[in-house]
């Protein structure tokens, strides 16, 4: 019988931004949006690890490889009056899963979002992902049926930031 081989969770660093990029890639690419990835390296030293931060990360490790990372940010919850963590991406490799790696990094978000406070941890996924879907219900996730995600992007983000002024009123 071999040992097991050690695993932990580690904060991510400037030098792993490359990394994150590739795990990105990676998660992009089995949930069929790798044309939709726009982010370098330098997104992620800005917004990471930058004067201004926007989100944390952490990457599992099997000894030194790479087997999957968590990326998140806090937002609030005005009801609760208490800030929520929110899991924007959460990646296992292939050849990585079945081993509770995933579950690991869950639970690490979670521990993190009981010592900040957090009322909520959230997250998205995406409605034909029955794998993931089985695993956060395993887990004690349940979805919010009464509630749907809503986006505004591109040239659309850039039009509704055109103006504070209301039709009719003048500025």
């Amino acid at each position: 019988m071999t040992a097991p081989q050690p695993f932990r969770i580690e904060p991510a660093r400037p030098a792993d931004a490359p990394l994150l990029v590739a795990l990105v890639r990676e998660l992009a690419d089995y949930e069929r949006l790798l044309d939709a990835v726009r982010i370098a390296p330098e997104d992620l030293l800005r917004d990471l690890f930058g004067p201004r931060t926007f989100a944390e990360a952490v990457i599992a490790r099997v000894d030194d490889e790479p087997v999957g990372f968590a990326l998140w940010f806090y937002n609030y919850s005005t009801f609760e009056g208490r800030p929520g963590l929110y899991l924007e991406d959460l990646f296992v490799r292939p050849a990585f899963r079945g081993h509770g790696y995933g579950e690991a990094l869950l639970r690490h978000l979670a521990r993190v979002a009981v010592e900040h406070g957090c009322a909520r941890f959230e997250w998205s996924v995406l409605d034909w992902n029955e794998p993931a879907i089985a695993f956060y219900r395993k887990l004690g996730a349940v979805p919010l049926d009464d509630w749907t995600v809503q986006r505004v992007s591109g040239d659309a983000i850039r039009a509704l930031g055109g103006s504070d002024t209301p039709r009719g009123a003048r500025a």
